[in-house]
C-alpha cells in the first residue's frame, strides 16, 4: 500500500533537516519497501505493507532524522488512497483561481476534531476554511497587503494543535505520480 507523510517545517537541505538522500533513506531504513521525497517541502511517498506498519517506518524515520539531523517536527500520515478520494471531490472547482493567492490544503493533528471545529475564516479575511473532513481543512488563501495569509498558523493558533500545509496542486501531482 501506498502512503504519503506530510512534515512540518522540513526544507530538504536547510539546518535541521535532511537532504533528499538522507530522507529518502531514513524511510528505506524504517522498513519501508519504496521512499520517493515528493519536490523539497518535506512529502515523502513510500510504501509499507499495512496502515500499522506505516505508522512504525514514520515514527522509526522520524526518530533516524532527529538522530541524524535535529529534526524535531511531526509529519501527517495519509493513505495515497484516502488523498486520492479528496481529489477526487474537486473541492476547489468553483474557486476562480483569479480571486485567490492559492488553494491550500491543511493536514491536522489526528486530534484535531476534540478541539473543535476552527472559525470559517481568520479576521482579516486573508484565510477561508471552505470545508473540513476529519483529518484536512480546505482552504483560501488571499493576500490583502505585503503577504498572504497563513492557513497553518491560522489553524495552529486555533486548534492549539501542531499541522501543516500543503498548495492543492502538490496534492493532486503527488496523487498523480503514485496513485
Amino acid at each position: 500500500m501506498r502512503y504519503a507523510a506530510f512534515f512540518r517545517n522540513l526544507n530538504l537541505g536547510r539546518r535541521h533537516c535532511p537532504n533528499r538522500a538522507q530522507f529518502e533513506q531514513a524511510f528505506l531504513e524504517a522498513g519501508a519497501s519504496a521512499a520517493a521525497s515528493f519536490l523539497t517541502n518535506g512529502t515523502m511517498a513510500f510504501e509499507a505493507r499495512s496502515r500499522r506498519a506505516a505508522e512504525h517506518i514514520l515514527e522509526n524515520a522520524s526518530a533516524a532524522m532527529a538522530a541524524s539531523c535535529g529534526l524535531r517536527e511531526p509529519a501527517f500520515l495519509r493513505g495515497i488512497d484516502q488523498l486520492a478520494a479528496l481529489v477526487e471531490t474537486a473541492p476547489f472547482k468553483a474557486i476562480d483561481p483569479a480571486t485567490v493567492f492559492a488553494c491550500c490544503v491543511t493536514f491536522l493533528h489526528r486530534d484535531a476534531a476534540a478541539a473543535g471545529k476552527p472559525p470559517s475564516a481568520t479576521p482579516r479575511g486573508d484565510v477561508e476554511v471552505i470545508a473540513i473532513t476529519s483529518s484536512e481543512a480546505l482552504c483560501i488563501v488571499r493576500k490583502l497587503g505585503k503577504s498572504p495569509g497563513s492557513p497553518n498558523a491560522f489553524l495552529e493558533r486555533t486548534l492549539a494543535l501542531p499541522a501543516t500545509t500543503r498548495v492543492w496542486n502538490t496534492v493532486v501531482r503527488l496523487v498523480d505520480k503514485h496513485a
